[in-house]
């Protein structure tokens, strides 16, 4: 366990010595929980539970002679996240070949994404949906929102397959990944299946979220979205143009209220560094992108709900206008939206 720890604490320091080799994994309780977060992003109480509770399925994972130990499968994954560090880079100094860490790693997220049930949900109850409302309208007096949607592109390398769909609008490989969240900056749907180029409203075309909000599935709420989304009845957008008192102050409202997805994917971006840009391109298939992102929604909704502060220095996101669609808007939909800046107004 020590050998993670340390191995982490030379990642971010950059001194990653490949000679050094530790073998004592039960230790690392002896660090405090500054300590531990700044690597793993995670306390001690959170690591120990998260532990417990992917133990039995990496234990079935690994069941021969020499299995590695659970803390550091899950521990040494965690520091990939935090960091975005080279596999090779990680499991030199962890004491475990990377053949190894290269099986150990997909368990490990896999594990991660299968507590998105309850940990990543979207509120179509009205029981669900009351507290986020007020939230929401806490901000700047938006009335009925549920949740705040745009998407984020996560670098990959250039895929050997279908290489120019992931090419998307600033010329670099990419996922283009839904993300919803609340008031609070708790993450209520993540979509990452899509390659770079796709648009962001076709990617909400295409989900379940969209397909059940257009099926009526909510009566009494909406998402609000940028420009780059078609207005719908339950998907407010912005004007493009307002001309009148209060036009703008709708507009104003919309945007104060829609920038808390942004910092979301800031806060996701910022504690899970393999996700940023600034970090580096992820060096793998699109199919294991998809899971990486998956299990940090995950872990940045664990974070949240205990409380766990952000690392320092957490970057802006460098995220893409995806410019606006050019849909006519239904009747129902402007009729709605003037119903709503008509409230605003007031």
């Amino acid at each position: 366990m020590m050998a993670v720890l340390a191995l982490l604490e030379d990642v971010a320091n950059g001194r990653i010595r490949r000679e050094r080799v530790y073998h004592d994994y039960h230790d690392f309780l002896a660090h405090d929980d500054d300590w531990l977060i700044s690597r793993f992003r995670l306390p001690r109480a959170i690591l120990l539970e998260l532990c417990a509770e992917l133990g039995p399925r990496l234990e079935r994972e690994t069941a021969r002679s020499h299995a590695l130990p659970v803390p550091l499968q899950v521990l040494t994954t965690l520091g990939f996240l935090a960091t975005g560090a080279f596999q090779r880079e990680l499991s030199d100094r962890s004491g475990m070949s990377q053949s190894s860490l290269s099986r150990a790693m997909p368990a490990v997220l896999d594990g991660i994404i299968r507590m998105s049930a309850r940990y990543v949900r979207f509120p179509y109850d009205a029981v669900d949906q009351a507290n986020i409302k007020a939230q929401f309208a806490a901000i700047a007096g938006f009335p009925n929102e549920i949740g705040a949607i745009d998407c984020t592109h996560i670098a990959i390398k250039a895929p050997s397959d279908g290489e120019f769909a992931y090419v998307n609008r600033k010329h670099f490989h990419s996922l283009n990944v839904q993300i919803i969240c609340d008031a609070q900056m708790r993450l209520t749907n993540v979509v990452a299946r899509w390659p770079g180029s796709t648009h962001d409203s076709y990617i909400l075309t295409n989900s379940m979220v969209g397909n059940r909000l257009e099926a009526g599935r909510v009566r009494d709420g909406w998402l609000i979205g940028d420009s780059g989304y078609a207005l719908r009845t339950w998907l407010l957008t912005p004007l493009t143009n307002p001309q009148t008192d209060r036009e703008q102050r709708y507009t104003n409202v919309h945007a104060l209220t829609r920038s808390v997805v942004e910092r979301a994917i800031g806060q996701l971006k910022g504690r899970w560094r393999c996700l940023d840009r600034s970090g580096g391109v992820l060096l793998y298939r699109p199919e294991k992108v998809c899971r990486i992102v998956m299990a940090c929604g995950v872990l940045h909704n664990v974070a949240h709900q205990h409380g766990v502060p952000l690392p320092v220095n957490v970057p802006a996101p460098d995220d893409l206008d995806p410019g606006p669609i050019y849909m006519q808007p239904d009747q129902d939909a402007i009729q709605t939206r003037q119903r709503v800046m008509a409230r605003i107004g007031l």
